[in-house]
C-alpha cells in the first residue's frame, strides 16, 4: 500500500490537534536541534523544562560552542546520554567555525556535523528550512508500519531506507515540516505502542490496514534486544558536617567524564565498607546502611547497595581522586547522572 491517502487528512489533523511546544513554530533551525536531540528517549513533557533551561542559558549557537564542559553537563543533568550534549557542543564549535554560527540549510550538511544522523538532520532541514525529506523516529516507524503492515525488522537500517523512500516520496513540497510532525505527533499521542493505540481518535484509521485487519499491535515488528549484563555495585555516600565525596569518572566508557559518588564493584558488608573507608585516609564514625536501588541503561543494568558514611574530617584524606563539595556545590555545580539519583538526595541533607 502505498501513503499518498494519508497526506491531506494528517495534515488536518495535525492542524487542529498539534501540542503547543516551547520549540515548535519558531523557525529556529537551533531550537529545533536541540529539541530533538532532548527529545531522544525522553518525553515531551519531561524535556519542556530542561529545553526552556537550556535556551535561557545558552540562546544560540555561539553560546553553546563556548561553553565550560562542567557547566554543560551540569544543564544536561537528568537527561542521561551525555555524549549527546557533547556532541552537540563538537556541532556547534565547527557551526561556527564553518557556517558562521548558523546551521546549514542543506541535508548533508547537516548529517556531516557530530551526532547528527539522518533524523535530525531530517527535522531540522524539513522544518526549518523547509527541505522536503524525512524525518523518520519510531513514532513514524509504529504509524507506517501500522499503515502498510509492513511485516520487515524495523531494527534493520534497509527497512528503516525503504520507508524514508515511501514517505519521501509523498510528501508535500509546501509542508514537509508540518508533515514530519504530523507523523510524529500522531505516534506519539494516538499511535501509541504497547496495546494502548486510540484508533478511534486516528484520522488515518480508515486507510489503516492493521486496523481494518484488527492487528495493530503486531507492528512494528522488531528483533529482541539482547539480554542486559548484571552489575552489582556498592556506592558509597561518604559526608563529613559540611559536604559529601564525589569523583569524576574516566574520560572514556560509561558515563565518561561526569561525577559520581564512590562506588567498588560487587557488594560488601559493613565492616568492608569502614575498611575501604580507611583506606581512603579518611576516619569514619558511623555507618548507615541505605535501600537498594538500580539503573537500567541500554545494555547494562546496575543493582546498587548503598552505605552512608559520616568520617571525622576530610581534610586528612590521602585519596587525591575524591572532590569534597559542600552541600550547596554538590547540587549546583557537579553533574552527577540520574543513576546515582536514589543517593542524591542525601548530598543535600547533614548527617545526623
Amino acid at each position: 500500500m502505498k501513503l499518498d491517502h494519508v497526506v491531506m487528512p494528517l495534515l488536518g489533523w495535525y492542524k487542529e490537534n498539534k501540542r503547543d511546544l516551547p520549540w515548535r513554530d519558531k523557525n529556529n533551525a537551533y531550537y529545533t536541534w536541540v529539541s530533538e536531540i532532548m527529545l531522544q528517549q525522553t518525553r515531551v513533557e519531561a524535556v519542556k523544562p530542561y529545553f526552556e533551561r537550556f535556551i535561557r542559558e545558552l540562546p544560540d549557537i555561539d553560546a553553546l560552542a563556548d561553553c565550560p564542559q562542567d557547566r554543560l553537563l551540569k544543564l544536561w543533568e537528568g537527561l542521561g546520554y551525555y555524549n549527546r550534549v557533547r556532541n552537540m557542543q563538537e556541532a556547534a564549535k565547527t557551526v561556527k567555525e564553518k557556517y558562521q554560527g548558523v546551521l546549514p540549510a542543506d541535508y548533508e550538511a547537516l548529517k556531516s556535523l557530530k551526532g547528527i544522523g539522518s533524523y535530525t538532520a531530517g527535522a531540522i532541514a524539513s522544518i526549518a528550512y523547509g527541505i522536503v525529506v524525512p524525518a523518520v523516529d519510531g513514532n513514524v516507524l509504529r504509524v507506517v508500519t501500522r499503515i502498510t503492515e509492513n511485516p520487515d525488522d524495523i531494527t534493520r537500517q534497509s527497512v528503516r531506507r525503504k520507508i524514508e523512500e515511501e514517505i519521501q516520496a509523498v510528501m508535500p513540497k509546501e509542508r514537509p515540516g508540518d508533515f514530519n510532525q504530523a507523523l510524529m505527533e500522531l505516534g506519539a499521542v494516538v499511535c501509541i505502542p504497547n496495546g494502548q493505540a486510540k484508533c478511534s481518535e486516528c484520522p488515518l484509521s480508515s486507510v489503516c490496514l492493521a486496523h481494518i485487519h484488527n492487528n495493530v499491535d503486531g507492528y512494528p515488528v522488531k528483533s529482541q534486544k539482547k539480554t542486559r549484563t548484571i552489575e552489582k555495585l556498592t556506592v558509597f555516600v561518604i559526608q563529613d558536617g559540611y559536604g559529601t565525596a564525589i569523583r569524576q569518572r574516566k574520560e572514556t566508557g560509561l558515563l565518561a567524564g561526569l561525577y559520581e559518588l564512590p562506588n567498588i564493584p560487587g557488594y560488601v558488608k559493613e565492616d568492608q565498607a569502614l575498611e575501604y573507608v580507611k583506606s581512603q585516609g579518611l576516619d569514619p564514625l558511623f555507618i548507615e546502611k541505605l535501600p537498594p536501588a538500580k539503573h537500567i541503561f541500554s545494555h547494562v543494568e546496575w543493582r546498587m547497595q548503598a552505605y552512608r558514611i559520616r568520617v571525622s574530617s576530610f581534610t586528612k584524606a590521602e585519596n587525591i581522586n575524591f572532590i569534597f563539595a559542600d552541600r550547596e556545590q554538590a547540587g549546583q555545580k557537579y553533574a552527577i547522572p540520574s543513576a546515582f539519583g536514589a543517593y542524591t538526595k542525601y548530598l543535600k541533607e547533614e548527617m545526623k
